[in-house]
């Protein structure tokens, strides 16, 4: 384990649980977002019914993943006094966790296992979604993606549980 890898997880090993708010599945690309309090999570592919399923297998955005104090960041930064997660186009809501501390982290939610890898920068869609500099505002605020580890349910109300590190292959 490296330096930078240590001290994440020194900082990581006392973090109290999140919980899952809230989950999105789009079944196409720019479709709509549906709303659900329950999904099936597919390893290697992503989330039943969302389209992400469809593209190549083990592609690292399986998963998109936004904290709710994210989208008060979102809020205060656009002038929003709320934002419909629908929005933001991500599939998972969680709070109570620091989303900064779990890039390249594993994360359970029910009986799922996630990890989380690369920054999910905002688009321009979010111009539209938002209004002018909407993009500009959810800058350092688009959450993570994440890759199916092990597949299973996931229900809203779910625990969110940062797995100890283990070093990789």
């Amino acid at each position: 384990m490296n330096s930078q890898a240590r001290l994440l997880d020194k900082l990581c090993a006392n973090l109290a649980p999140g919980k899952l708010e809230w989950i999105g599945l789009r079944s196409e690309r720019r479709g709509e977002v549906v709303v659900v309090d329950q999904a099936e999570a597919v390893v290697e592919l992503g989330l039943m019914g969302d389209h992400r399923m469809k593209k190549t297998p083990g592609s690292a955005r399986q998963v998109t993943l936004i904290s709710s104090e994210y989208i008060q960041q979102i809020c205060q930064h656009s002038g929003h006094s709320s934002i419909d997660p629908r929005l933001l186009r991500r599939n998972l809501v969680i709070s109570g966790m620091n989303m900064n501390l779990l890039r390249y982290q594993r994360l359970q939610i029910g009986e799922v296992i996630l990890e989380t890898n690369a920054l999910c920068h905002p688009c321009s869609r979010m111009d539209e979604a938002l209004g002018k500099g909407g993009a500009a505002a959810m800058f350092g605020y688009g959450g993570l993606c994440a890759k199916i580890i092990q597949g299973g349910k996931l229900s809203v109300g779910d625990e969110v549980i940062r797995l100890p590190y283990l070093e990789r292959d």
